[in-house]
């Protein structure tokens, strides 16, 4: 088969035949037939990100794709089956505390290291092999609406986080760091799962002000300056009472200070999730004031990724209408052009716009 394999961290991708992947018990073989490259990948692939991978490594966080083939130990899914791969691989031998390695992507340190190689290579090739639970049917589609799919692993990053804080339907939240590609998508899914209102911070005024026409007055946009007790008290004065869970996804550029000017917005008995990348590069950590974390019974929880059932929500969230699919501008590339999709990504990176690789050549059209 033909793959995009990075072969050393500041090399460009090498289109080159690997071999096909082999199929064993608690696998599925799929045929990729879109994968999404994240606006970051250019600092993934030069080693500007941190990223644990082994070298040579065909690179891909999850795709979609149609099973070519399944073991003996799944009873669902059949050949041919629309499915969602999901990057997130968990280790089999401890259900309390998995280690996890994003496949072709990352690990979570030593033990997603370990997990790596067998789980190496990711969704930038033709085939893929995915852990069996990895796989999510998604039901019947054109393949025309595959690359729209892809934004399925975006979504369900900030999903992840809304699960985690136990969102309810009519809560008050703030998404900080709404701007960006998985922001964004964290005030699409808050919208989605029922939120009554998403204040949405960030710096990008032109950003801002899409949200809040796209979903009208379910969501108030605060831009913020960098003053941190100035932008505490705009959040708040947009709020239209207590503010019931805050939800960080800001980069690994911001600072601390800026997670913590949402952050001590919530209100007593509150939840803030931590999902952004600040401090992943190095600086200070986020410091937030013991007396009110305690007084108030405030609950931080950090979350990576998410549950395994979140991927059949997200699925029955498209489905239904609430999360729109078509609201997305999709640039498709062919697996030759894996380096110009990777610069496309990082020159067109942002809310509601996503770059997507087709390694399967796309059928002819009927006339």
């Amino acid at each position: 088969m033909q793959a995009a394999v990075l072969k050393a961290f500041g090399s460009p991708l090498a289109i080159e035949t690997v071999p096909d992947p082999v199929l064993g018990t608690g696998e599925v073989i799929v045929d990729v037939v879109a994968t999404r490259v994240l606006a970051y990948a250019s600092e993934v692939f030069a080693g500007a990100r941190g990223s644990l991978l082994r070298m040579p490594v065909v690179p891909g966080p999850g795709g979609i794709g149609r099973v070519r083939a399944l073991g003996p130990d799944a009873t669902r899914l059949a050949a041919g089956d629309w499915v969602y791969c999901d990057p997130t691989v968990r280790s089999r031998d401890d259900a309390l505390a998995p280690d996890i390695t994003l496949q072709g992507w990352t690990a979570g340190g030593e033990g997603g290291l370990r997990l790596q190689r067998h789980f190496h290579h990711g969704s930038f090739a033709q085939q893929m092999r995915v852990p069996t639970e990895n796989v999510t049917p998604i039901g019947p589609i054109d393949a025309a609406q595959a690359p729209s799919w892809c934004a399925m692993g975006t979504l369900l990053v900030p999903h992840g986080g809304w699960l985690a804080a136990g969102l309810s339907a009519g809560e008050t939240v703030v998404v900080n760091g709404a701007t960006g590609t998985f922001g964004s998508a964290g005030v699409v899914v808050a919208v989605a799962m029922g939120a009554g209102l998403v204040i949405a911070t960030g710096r990008n005024e032109a950003a801002l002000a899409g949200l809040a026409r796209r979903f009208g007055n379910r969501v108030r946009a605060v831009r913020m300056s960098g003053e941190e007790e100035a932008d505490r008290a705009r959040i708040q004065q947009a709020a239209p009472g207590a503010i019931d869970c805050v939800l960080d996804l800001l980069p690994p550029a911001a600072s601390p200070a800026q997670v913590r000017a949402a952050a001590l917005t919530v209100r007593p008995q509150g939840r803030v999730v931590l999902m952004g990348g600040v401090g992943t590069l190095g600086g200070p950590g986020l410091e937030l004031p013991y007396a009110w974390l305690m007084r108030n019974g405030i609950t931080v929880h950090g979350q990576w990724m998410y549950p395994r059932e979140a991927a059949r929500r997200m699925v029955a969230l498209i489905r239904s209408g609430l999360v729109d699919l078509s609201a997305i501008k999709v640039t498709t590339f062919a697996l030759e052009q894996a380096n110009e999709a990777v610069a496309h990504a990082a020159a067109h990176a942002g809310p509601f716009s996503m770059t997507v690789l087709q390694p399967q050549a796309p059928p002819p059209a009927i006339r």
